[in-house]
């Protein structure tokens, strides 16, 4: 069994006021880039499973982020200037310092003093994470009216030419939440727990401290590239995912089938089958949008539970499950009531 690496514990009072998503306006085909990168036609698609991602050209992140935030906004009847608190739950921040929630909360027209803007990086993970700590700060009655975001271009530094069928894999969008205290909605349960043993299994090793770009710009230049070990990542989820999910559910005191659906990572179509199949969920019970989308890094997530709401698959009193894995590598979960 997989150490929790922390205590578990029940809690509720959150409720999803609003959801949002935001996509770029270019779609871009797998056939597109087998062209592009010169690979034998269908290549792409046969080795990734995704058809279609969407791409940013004029849009950057922070307008992504802007675009999915007033949706949410809009779906939860409230404006900018309600928000006491801004959460940024992005893998990659738009620049290493500044913290990337000011730059949202001044693309929301929000006034100096009266927001606070922060944010929270557990690479995919980092929706579920925002909520788990955003669950806290509501009960506390700190905050009253917190947005969360993540926001990626997922599509830039990948290693087209070293690794085509792990570039392939990514897209580009954002998805937002805006999150009320509830007395009876919230987290039934949460598990995050870290098997740092995979941590070179996956990353972008430049941009931080790690290497120095005048005294090793050569490991500097060769690390700026997002790379993937695939296998090993693969050998940690099988051996450990489904131990993880299955304590969860106990810690939710939840059967498999009391889960109306499973809002997952995306993290590929391949990726979602062999989890569906590990954790014994039905087919139906999981949202897999992936084929269309591809893999959206942390934005994967409330994105795919924005698409959930628009398309009527979750409602008011269902209970979910959201699930991922994320680099370094994390696994975590939350089993949550509507």
């Amino acid at each position: 069994m997989v150490n929790s690496g922390g205590p578990l514990q029940k809690f509720a009072g959150l409720k999803l006021a609003g959801t949002g998503r935001a996509l770029p306006a270019r779609a871009v085909s797998s056939a597109e880039l087998d062209r592009l990168h010169g690979f034998d036609p269908g290549y792409l698609q046969s080795v990734t499973g995704v058809a279609k991602r969407y791409v940013c050209e004029a849009e950057d992140q922070i307008e992504l982020a802007r675009q999915a935030a007033l949706k949410a906004l809009d779906a939860a009847g409230l404006r900018p200037q309600d928000l006491d608190m801004i959460i940024c739950a992005s893998a990659v921040p738009y620049q290493p310092i500044p913290a990337t929630a000011p730059a949202i909360q001044r693309a929301l027209g929000i006034e100096d003093g009266t927001c606070f803007a922060t944010d929270v990086n557990s690479t995919c993970l980092s929706f579920p994470v925002a909520l788990h700590f955003a669950s806290g700060l509501l009960q506390g009655g700190a905050y009253e009216n917190i947005l969360i975001v993540s926001s990626e271009i997922a599509s830039r530094a990948l290693a087209w030419k070293e690794a085509p069928a792990v570039a392939g894999l990514f897209g580009d969008g954002a998805a937002a939440a805006v999150l009320k205290r509830d007395d009876k909605a919230g987290i039934v349960a949460s598990r995050f727990t870290t098997l740092s043993s995979g941590f070179e299994a996956c990353g972008l090793a430049s941009g931080g401290t790690r290497f120095d770009f005048h005294k090793e710009f050569e490991l500097f230049s060769k690390h700026s590239l997002f790379m993937m070990d695939g296998k090993e990542l693969f050998r940690l989820t099988a051996r450990d995912f489904g131990t993880f999910v299955d304590r969860l559910l106990v810690i939710a005191d939840t059967g498999k089938d009391e889960i109306d659906r499973v809002i997952a990572h995306q993290a590929s179509p391949g990726a979602l089958a062999h989890m569906t199949r590990l954790c014994a969920f039905r087919q139906e019970q999981v949202i897999d949008i992936s084929a269309e989308v591809g893999n959206q890094v942390a934005a994967s997530i409330p994105f795919v539970l924005d698409y959930a709401f628009e398309h009527d698959l979750v409602r008011e009193g269902d209970r979910i499950m959201m699930l991922g894995t994320s680099a370094g590598v994390s696994f975590g979960g939350l089993v949550m009531d509507l």
